[in-house]
């Protein structure tokens, strides 16, 4: 299938490692220039050249700190007039809603709502008036259904929801679509700290708090950055245009819901 992305450019945030890369990886394998965003440059400095190694497109590296002010406007001096936009962001640690004060919430706020909302404002204008764009928000599964440890995460990435589902109509006609893809648990360096995390709380060993995580869901398996990648760079394809304001799940099935 001609995903029709061939020369288009994209800015893939946090894309050094995890669904980030991904993306990042399946983008530029149907031939999307990138600007890629992480904050450790050596790792993001590895993606970028391996990138370039393996599909020949361009790569430009924007080593800074996404959440911040000064990090979002290096980033997008650097994206330019992108025609995709993909918002990625680490999620907050996790706790109990009792652990939490105000400043954890605004924290989570800017990192994973406030953060994609800016970069959103500051590209959408260039995407509507050139008549094409693609925005792809990576949120959570929790959206839908809630992970207690993860509050600040449910709260944050549910208020990013709520945005996306009325500007994403308003912009539409233009072209633009902006969608959101929901992942499950997937083998990432994110997975693995949550794995060491519930070890070290129910006094098991990492390798049998994954087991006992793959048996909630009904793949029987994490997902793979590679799948995701795939399921963005559709998202992002000239056959996604009439896709707007959804939440699409890669949990595995993991969600038990009808709608």
């Amino acid at each position: 299938m001609d995903m029709g992305l061939t020369g288009k450019r994209a800015l893939v945030c946090a894309s050094s490692k995890g669904l980030g890369l991904g993306c990042a990886r399946a983008l530029a394998g149907e031939g999307v220039h990138l600007v890629m965003n992480a904050r450790g440059t050596e790792a993001l400095a590895q993606a970028a050249q391996a990138i370039r190694d393996d599909f020949g497109v361009e790569v430009i590296e924007v080593a800074t700190d996404i959440t911040t002010a000064d990090g979002q406007a290096r980033a997008l001096e650097a994206a330019g007039d992108v025609d995709i936009l993909v918002n990625n962001a680490g999620g907050p640690p996790p706790g109990m809603w009792h652990d939490w004060n105000r400043d954890d919430f605004i924290k989570a706020l800017d990192a994973n709502m406030l953060t994609p909302i800016a970069l959103m404002k500051a590209l959408l204008p260039g995407m509507m008036e050139r008549g094409w764009g693609r925005v792809v928000n990576i949120t959570s599964q929790s959206v839908k259904s809630p992970i207690p440890v993860l509050g600040l995460s449910n709260s944050a990435r549910a208020g990013l929801t709520g945005y996306v589902a009325g500007t994403a109509r308003q912009v539409a006609g233009k072209g633009v679509t902006i969608n959101n893809l929901l992942p499950g648990i997937h083998d990432t360096d994110r997975a693995t700290a949550l794995d060491q995390g519930a070890a070290d709380t129910q006094g098991g060993t990492m390798q049998e708090a994954r087991a006992q995580r793959c048996t909630t869901i009904p793949a029987g398996r994490y997902g793979t950055p590679d799948e995701f990648g795939a399921a963005c760079a559709f998202l992002c394809s000239q056959h996604a245009g009439f896709i707007v304001g959804q939440n699409v799940l890669l949990d595995g099935g993991a969600v038990n819901s009808t709608l």
